[in-house]
């Protein structure tokens, strides 16, 4: 039989009650995401446009991804202009395939935030009985959703250091550079919080038992 729950002193139930202050900022990044809806099919209906050679959706594309033609030197080796652009290539086609993807990979973080973090930090969501309950809420936590925030941290970075790699003629030695590093940067951080939760979960374990 379940001993009923005390209620809360009124200093303790308006300070937990303030939790209810992030529902605003789920709101918004729910806002954020229909955007990023918005851009995924804007991009989509240029990228499907270009294929039928339509040369302003063409040139849209172009200027999102920031690619540039084969580059016209001069006698001395100086860039004077570039090749015009005149249908849609195997370069441009991954590079703005590279970009959906990283649209919806953004988009599964926003997803992953906004129902862990309500989950955890403002009031249970009662899926347990839902068939479409992710897998994952059903033992999410803080730590559990650190590590999940960093692993898609690094997939998404992952997809930006690739299409900088393909694109790799449009960007100086100095931020191919910095691009990796910071991937590599991003890499470390996501092990240490993965070492750090196994840690903290191996201690905890050990103190249940004893």
């Amino acid at each position: 039989m379940s001993t009923p729950s005390r209620p809360l002193r009124p200093l303790p139930n308006i300070i937990f009650a303030s939790r209810w202050l992030q529902l605003p900022l789920y709101l918004g990044l729910i806002l954020a995401q229909a955007v990023y809806v918005f851009q995924f099919w804007t991009e989509l209906v240029h990228l499907i446009e270009a294929a039928f050679g339509n040369q302003d959706a063409l040139g849209m594309l172009v200027k999102s991804i920031g690619y540039k033609a084969t580059a016209i030197k001069d006698a001395a080796g100086a860039v004077t202009g570039y090749e015009p652009i005149a249908k849609l290539n195997e370069t441009i086609l991954m590079l703005v395939v590279l970009g959906l993807i990283d649209v919806v990979m953004i988009s599964n973080l926003l997803i992953m935030v906004i129902v862990g973090g309500y989950e955890t930090f403002v009031s249970r969501m009662g899926l347990e009985d839902h068939p479409d309950q992710p897998e994952w809420l059903s033992h999410v936590n803080a730590s559990v959703l650190k590590v999940k925030l960093a692993t898609a941290i690094i997939g998404i970075s992952s997809i930006h250091l690739l299409k900088t790699f393909i694109n790799a003629d449009n960007y100086s030695e100095k931020t191919l550079m910095w691009q990796t590093l910071i991937h590599i940067a991003f890499l470390f951080s996501a092990i240490a919080i993965a070492y750090t939760d196994k840690l903290l979960n191996s201690s905890h374990g050990q103190a249940a038992k004893h």
